[in-house]
């Protein structure tokens, strides 16, 4: 039977109080300014759910506890419960090599064009390679300083990034910041520092999560190097935490950010749509294996020999091939461990990123910013075959019958952090045939499973877009099962960021289209600059909760079945845009206006 989500399920979602929800607990009540327009039927309700709490001598997830249920007041105007905000990326390369804001002039303009147009404000990469290339501990965050300003100037918000990998070598990478010099240093003397593919070829794009823990440089392990560069953020970056400015922080966890190998990349001469590489081949993982091998009491098993190269099919290697070794108890054994420890080294870093800006205050009345995101990558391509095999280079076990999403979402959800996901744009029709991909069904597969954690989500598009049919997607997976004019819908995203900043994007077609994708993404509702108004409230964030035991975090992944999506967005961008829409857009405005 198909799984569906109730009404007071998600209004559960929005005004739980001391929810482990992914926005931090924010049972603040509407201020003053609210009215009681309306309220939720709740009285015959008698419990929501508390928060997980999960000890290391459970054998099962705790079960939540009732708690008595509160009277939900709401804003005058239950569209807003709709309302999506809209961010979009900035160029990667807005802050120089040398630390300084480039073409401050232009990207001003861009920016007061974006803040007329409705969008709630940007979303910037920090840069370690920039921030941290001196030497160890010299952090210089004078250019992040401008451009923070100057988007405060320019009267949007910001979400930031700490971005601890390489750019360039990526799908859609213009621009090359390596990791600092101080940092590759290291790994010219230690290379296995690096995620390395069984032939040997070292990605020098981050750091191998099989280090995590190894004081190489300088004496400190990249865990702690990490954990500085965000100490010394939220301490150079003070006024902008406490005003109204940062509302979100998202931490980079592997390759262009997200909680991945590198399996498919340029250093591997990787084309689309090839299966990619297991990269656990450095001389550190291949150690952990044989150890966890060991204890499972096959110490004679190694690491996959017979996984083929990247730019392979499923069915030409033994490992992914029909009946292949990834059937096997030694496959799933490997697959375990490798999944795994992306797992705990997400959890890590997220656990030392709670730490850093844990009880971040605001202002009276003012917004803040205690705000987690990280992202999990949109392997789309293999998705209909039986092993997932791009997936399962990855890192992410998934299959048919296992969910490899669910777990991640379930190890975010005691750190307050947001599940943020990609590939929002695609649809099925626009793959090719021989990728055997289901964009559409991932989506939708990743989400539920943030949502059945009680999580919130947020997403953005994987590749550039500025037609209507890759707007309508993206609305469509906003609010999948569309609006709601009596109040919150039945699922929503938390947010929604647009990449990215281009000159393409503010060619006349394209911005008339973009701002209509904005109106719609906010459900025909003008532009908000109060995110209480459409029920993200905050409060400082708490502390992260306890450790989640790996055998808790596995049982989510048992298989079930997506919410139920609408077929088309009820919320259309349709090509009648330019004059004529903005036109109608004002009548409206001042129409709902007068009405109020």
């Amino acid at each position: 039977m198909r799984m569906t989500i109730n009404t007071f399920e998600v209004h559960e979602r929005y005004f739980q109080q001391g929810r482990m929800g992914i926005r931090v607990e924010r049972a603040r009540k509407p201020n003053s300014k609210t009215k009681q327009a309306f309220k939720f039927d709740v009285i015959h309700r008698a419990s929501l759910k508390k928060q997980r709490s999960v000890s290391v001598t459970a054998s099962k997830a705790a079960i939540a506890e009732p708690a008595e249920a509160p009277i939900v007041q709401t804003y005058e105007n239950p569209m807003l419960a709709n309302y999506v905000p809209v961010y979009v990326m900035l160029q990667l390369g807005v802050i120089a090599d040398d630390n300084v804001l480039a073409d401050r002039a232009g990207l001003e303009k861009q920016l007061k064009e974006l803040r007329a147009a409705g969008v709630d404000g940007v979303m910037v990469d920090v840069w370690w390679g920039i921030v941290e290339s001196k030497g160890p501990q010299q952090y210089d965050w004078s250019g992040y300083r401008s451009l923070f300003q100057l988007v405060q100037d320019c009267k949007l918000k910001l979400q930031a990034i700490m971005s601890f990998h390489q750019c360039g070598g990526n799908v859609g990478d213009s621009v090359f910041i390596p990791l600092p010099k101080w940092v590759l240093e290291v790994g010219e003397s230690d290379p296995d520092i690096f995620y390395t593919n069984r032939t040997g070829i070292r990605n020098k794009e981050c750091i191998s999560l099989g280090v995590d823990d190894k004081p190489f440089f300088n004496g400190r392990t990249p865990i702690q190097m990490y954990r500085d560069y965000m100490k010394s953020f939220r301490e150079n970056m003070a006024d902008f935490l406490e005003s109204e400015l940062l509302i979100d922080i998202e931490v980079g966890l592997g390759p262009a950010g997200e909680l991945r190998y590198p399996s498919y990349s340029d250093c591997l001469e990787w084309k689309f749509p090839g299966i990619g590489e297991f990269n656990c081949y450095d001389k550190y993982l291949q150690a952990d294996f044989k150890e966890a091998a060991t204890k499972a009491g096959h110490p004679e098993w190694e690491l996959p020999d017979n996984a083929g190269l990247c730019n392979d099919i499923p069915e030409s290697t033994e490992f992914f091939r029909s009946k292949g070794t990834y059937q096997t108890e030694k496959g799933k054994f490997f697959l375990t461990w490798y999944s795994n420890k992306l797992l705990t080294h997400g959890d890590d870093i997220l656990d030392e990123a709670n730490k850093i800006f844990l009880g971040c205050k605001v202002k009276l009345a003012a917004k803040v910013n205690s705000q987690l995101f990280s992202s999990i990558a949109g392997i789309h391509w293999w998705y209909k075959t039986e092993s997932h095999a791009t997936e399962l280079t990855s890192g992410y076990y998934n299959l048919c019958d296992r969910d490899g999403y669910r777990p991640i979402a379930r190890m975010f959800s005691r750190h307050n952090a947001i599940l943020n996901f990609t590939c929002l744009e695609m649809r099925n029709s626009e793959q090719p045939e021989e990728a055997k991909s289901c964009a559409q069904e991932l989506v939708q597969q990743v989400l539920s499973g943030g949502w059945r954690e009680n999580l919130e989500v947020a997403g953005e598009n994987a590749l550039p877009r500025y037609d209507t049919e890759g707007y309508n997607q993206i609305l469509l997976n906003a609010r999948p099962n569309g609006v709601n004019k009596k109040g919150p819908p039945k699922l929503r995203m938390y947010g929604v960021t647009y990449l990215r900043l281009t000159e393409e994007l503010f060619q006349k077609q394209n911005f008339d289209i973009f701002k209509t994708f904005v109106k719609k993404m906010h459900a025909d509702q003008d532009y908000c600059p109060d995110p209480e108004k459409y029920y993200h409230y905050t409060v400082p964030m708490e502390r992260s909760k306890p450790n989640i035991p790996l055998e808790i975090l596995l049982e989510a992944t048992k298989s079930v079945k997506s919410y139920p999506w609408s077929e088309v967005t009820d919320m259309s961008v349709s090509e009648t845009s330019g004059f004529f829409a903005d036109i109608i857009a004002m009548i409206l405005s001042v129409f709902r206006r007068n009405r109020n």
